[in-house]
């Protein structure tokens, strides 16, 4: 099979930086892999998980990989290998398999991939670069210029801490925390500490949290260092949520990607069951999730 084929609109192709007979391909319908004339293709709708990663060879070239796994028909993922934006790839490719709003848009899909991280210029190309570079970047990524009044959050009539709105005193909220949270944080955080016997409150709650009156979010900033140095929660207010946090997670490097993984697959929803609220859904604008109350990582992690 060809591609493209006449009913298809490509989103993007490429090739690796190093010499290589294989031409990759993005389109609104699948992700291709071409070696002299055979399609090696996943459909989006069969897309399961997108990994970023490095071999020995990406680090010589400044360079990443990406593993694309499918749902099912498929033992082995495709690879596109030897990528320049291959973060911003990934987090396209995500996207536009999951339907996200505005994901398929080109204009979007290009400013993606033109984009750059650290990785990919000099410190001193980014200070140059200046806040007015930076926003013209950032400008090719919004989605609407008008700004609307947020929806009201809406708390569940059955929300463990604040049932339809109305927060339980503090009393009630330590014997949950302490009945039903710490049983399953002990088991599920485990993984990530090091351990049952090193999850505490503080582990959630941060340093001198009885001091802070257990106010979240608590712990270490997310994500690190990028927010510091490209400032994009100080510029992104009009930035397509779902893609700037896609993004995010894919300049990480490969071991802090799976305990993203592990976070977002079994800690998030894990937490979002025992408040009896939904699951923050990442293909969702931050207004949508935000009025449903919905659980996601900024409710633990501040941002920088």
């Amino acid at each position: 099979m060809e591609f493209p084929l006449p009913w298809e609109r490509v989103l993007w192709t490429g090739r690796p930086v190093v010499p290589s007979r294989h031409r990759y391909g993005l389109s609104d319908l699948r992700l291709v892999c071409v070696t002299a004339g055979r399609v090696d293709e996943i459909a989006l709708y069969d897309v399961a998980d997108v990994r970023v990663w490095r071999s020995p060879l990406d680090h010589v070239l400044g360079a990443q990989s990406i593993a694309v796994h499918a749902r099912a028909n498929r033992r082995v993922p495709l690879e596109l290998r030897h990528l320049r934006h291959a973060s911003q790839l990934a987090a396209v490719i995500e996207l536009v398999a999951a339907e996200a709003p505005n994901a398929s848009d080109e204009s979007l899909v290009q400013a993606a991939l033109r984009w750059k991280t650290p990785d990919q210029r000099s410190r001193r190309r980014e200070l140059a670069a200046g806040v007015g570079g930076l926003m013209l970047t950032l400008a090719l990524v919004i989605v609407g210029l008008e700004r609307r009044a947020p929806a009201p959050a809406l708390y569940p009539a059955d929300d463990a801490i604040a049932p339809a709105g109305v927060k339980r005193d503090q009393q009630s909220i330590e014997r949950f925390m302490e009945s039903m949270v710490m049983p399953w944080a002990r088991q599920a955080l485990a993984p990530i500490v090091g351990g049952a016997d090193r999850v505490t409150c503080a582990t959630c709650h941060g340093p001198m949290a009885e001091a802070r009156s257990w106010r979240m979010p608590a712990v270490a900033a997310l994500p690190r260092p990028l927010v510091r140095e490209l400032g994009w929660e100080n510029y992104s207010q009009g930035v397509d949520p779902q893609l700037r946090n896609a993004i995010y997670g894919y300049v990480a490097e490969s071991d802090n990607q799976a305990k993203a993984a592990y976070m977002r697959e079994v800690v998030m929803p894990g937490m979002a069951r025992l408040l009896h609220r939904p699951t923050y859904d990442f293909t969702q604008p931050y207004d949508y999730n935000r009025a449903r109350q919905a659980f996601g990582c900024y409710h633990c992690h501040r941002v920088a």
